[in-house]
């Protein structure tokens, strides 16, 4: 995550950004992300549904903060749970896990909380990139 940043801001500082660049960087991020978040189908194969769920959401939530950038001339990083967000709580999630607290009784709401999170992000991002510009 900070090496991502870091990258954007050295970009921006240096006046380096291309448009090949914030490309190549959305396309990183969905990679990334389905990268890191995969094994997460191992570890909680007895919801399944829900992680694939949650890898395809995510997905679908950073294309539509680009599909801003399309519509409205702005990348939409609005909502309860972007990049960052998802991987604080699957860092957290994985750290309890490791430390030895069996979360698997709470997985379901966990996931399912996220993903509805993620709607929520998804719409937030879409509606304010459909908006931009008006009085919301």
């Amino acid at each position: 995550m900070a090496l991502n940043a870091l990258d954007g801001m050295m970009a921006r500082t240096y006046n380096q950004q291309t448009k090949l660049g914030e490309v190549l960087n959305e396309i990183g991020d969905v990679i990334s992300d389905v990268l890191i978040f995969f094994p997460l189908i191992k570890f909680e194969a007895h919801q399944i549904y829900l992680v694939v769920a949650f890898l395809c959401l995510g997905i679908i939530n950073e294309f539509s903060g680009f599909m801003g950038r399309v519509v409205s001339g702005t990348r939409r990083y609005d909502g309860p749970m972007g990049k960052s967000d998802r991987a604080l709580v699957i860092g957290l999630y994985g750290i309890v896990s490791y430390i030895g607290f069996d979360l698997s009784g709470f997985s379901v709401y966990i996931f399912a909380t996220i993903n509805l999170l993620l709607l929520l992000s998804t719409f937030t991002r879409l509606k304010k990139a459909l908006n931009y510009g008006k009085d919301i």
